[in-house]
């Protein structure tokens, strides 16, 4: 029985300090001291990244919120500003943090802080890029955001995340035109898909889909071959072979080496017919 009042006890207490918690923090929300709100708002800031909660990163957002306007141009300005900025970041909202980081270079470019400002605003923009078969406006913008921080800081503290990030982004764009190929291909539109693996080739020389862009590109010419009528087909099994011709310049002992030597010894023996 003591033990159960003892618990119950530590438990009322503690609904009660943090009532009184809740009860001081409406108290700064409401009050008119900038000053107070500065100093809580740094605090909760802090605490929420050495405890990594996204309650007190909310609580310092609401008084960053109420505060900014008040100290731009003033000394305090500037840091008040990169903590609004980066609270919106450590809360996953990534597209109000890239928007305020963008207003913090703006207003601050010889700040210490521009360059990790530069970064997030980048990473930002990262983060927001969505999967391959999705429009990639925020990845073609999040590569141009991560190249424009590793120009301004080709050495700086995050120049190896940066390119790396922009190597991923730019595979995933790679992707996305290589699968719109390889769709045409599949659905049997062999010519449109010469085309989009034409266009892929030339527009990715170094992309790790290249291999699979050749061979499709052949595969899908010899597929027109073959079915075309009869007037068309040795053209097309000619152009076949030299598809042929350019996949094994680039890859003679590649992925595709077998089925490629089939589909071309067929496109011999029909060749021979003509």
């Amino acid at each position: 029985m003591f033990l159960q009042m003892m618990k119950k006890g530590i438990l009322l207490a503690g609904v009660f300090f943090l009532t009184l918690s809740c009860s001081e923090y409406q108290k700064v929300v409401k009050s008119q001291d900038a000053g107070l709100k500065y100093t809580t708002a740094e605090q909760l800031y802090n605490e929420a990244k050495e405890e990594d909660s996204n309650r007190k990163f909310k609580k310092a957002l609401r008084l960053f919120e109420q505060i900014v306007p008040q100290f731009r141009g003033k000394p305090q300005g500037q840091k008040v500003s990169y903590l609004y900025a980066d609270t919106y970041y450590q809360l996953e909202d990534y597209y109000l943090a890239s928007y305020q980081f963008e207003r913090f270079e703006q207003t601050y470019p010889d700040s210490e802080k521009a360059e990790e400002a530069s970064y997030k605003k980048a990473r930002s923009y990262y983060e927001l890029s969505p999967r391959y078969f999705l429009d990639q406006a925020d990845t073609e913008k999040a590569i141009v955001e991560l190249q424009n921080y590793l120009n301004a800081y080709p050495d700086g503290e995050f120049a190896e995340e940066a390119n790396k990030m922009v190597s991923e982004l730019q595979v995933k764009l790679e992707k996305k035109a290589y699968e719109i190929a390889k769709q045409y291909h599949h659905t049997e539109d062999y010519k449109a898909a010469i085309v989009s693996f034409d266009n892929f080739i030339a527009d990715y020389p170094g992309s790790p889909f290249r291999e699979k862009a050749l061979y499709y590109k052949f595969d899908s010419a010899y597929e027109l071959a073959i079915n075309s009528y009869r007037v068309l087909m040795e053209e097309r099994l000619n152009t076949a072979h030299e598809y042929y011709k350019n996949y094994l310049k680039y890859f003679p002992q590649g992925e595709f080496q077998e089925q490629i030597e089939a589909s071309d010894a067929d496109i011999q023996t029909r060749l021979q017919n003509f």
